[in-house]
């Protein structure tokens, strides 16, 4: 049974279902380093003495001896400091943003070949608008051979590197714009703490 300070009358400890909640919680957590790679973990803040136990614990397949495992495994890590778990949290949620991001880039990418197929010079113009620096020729040269190959049914050679091309000239701009984006929520978050 928790006790109470005598003066305020606070609990003195958190309660039961509040450390249910937060073993829970690190329980999720050694779920998901147990299905990460041995690359993906090599990247995260991981205490050499759990590394072991992480390794221990994606050998198992049967499961209820996996989920007794897993149990073990978050019993180990309830015992390290909740800056270490924190440290963990924080570059998987760093990783999950990163994909995310990639992910929606490749589909701006997409959307773009897309339209440039399709609608031709008007996209190509609008494209340029936006992006000066683009080699113009080369690009609508690729527009018009994987137009070609679309309506021919042949291999989408040009179609392949029109991507790479995009792919190139949109994420060489979009870097600079994410890491000036970055500084705009930064600063962003400054102001609402502020507030």
């Amino acid at each position: 049974m928790r006790g109470r300070d005598e003066d305020t009358g606070e609990f003195l400890s958190p309660s039961r279902s509040q450390q249910r909640r937060e073993a829970l919680e690190v329980l999720e957590l050694a779920e998901k380093l147990a299905s990460l790679t041995p690359t993906q973990l090599a990247k995260l803040p991981i205490p050499g003495d759990l590394l072991p136990h992480l390794e221990h614990t994606r050998k198992i397949t049967a499961h209820i001896a996996r989920k007794r495992q897993l149990a073990f495994l978050a019993k180990q890590m309830r015992r390290e400091d909740d800056e270490a778990l924190e440290a963990i949290r924080d570059a998987l949620d760093e990783d999950g943003k990163a994909a995310r991001r990639e992910v929606a880039a490749m589909h701006r990418v997409e959307d773009w070949r897309e339209r440039l197929v399709a609608e031709g010079d008007a996209a190509l113009a609008e494209l340029l608008e936006e992006h000066p620096a683009a080699d113009r020729q080369h690009l609508r040269q690729l527009v018009r051979n994987a137009h070609e190959e679309k309506l021919r049914n042949k291999p989408p050679r040009a179609y392949r590197e029109l991507f790479r091309e995009l792919r190139t000239l949109l994420l060489a701009g979009s870097d600079a714009d994410a890491g000036d984006d970055a500084v705009d929520a930064d600063d962003d978050e400054a102001d609402a703490r502020e507030d």
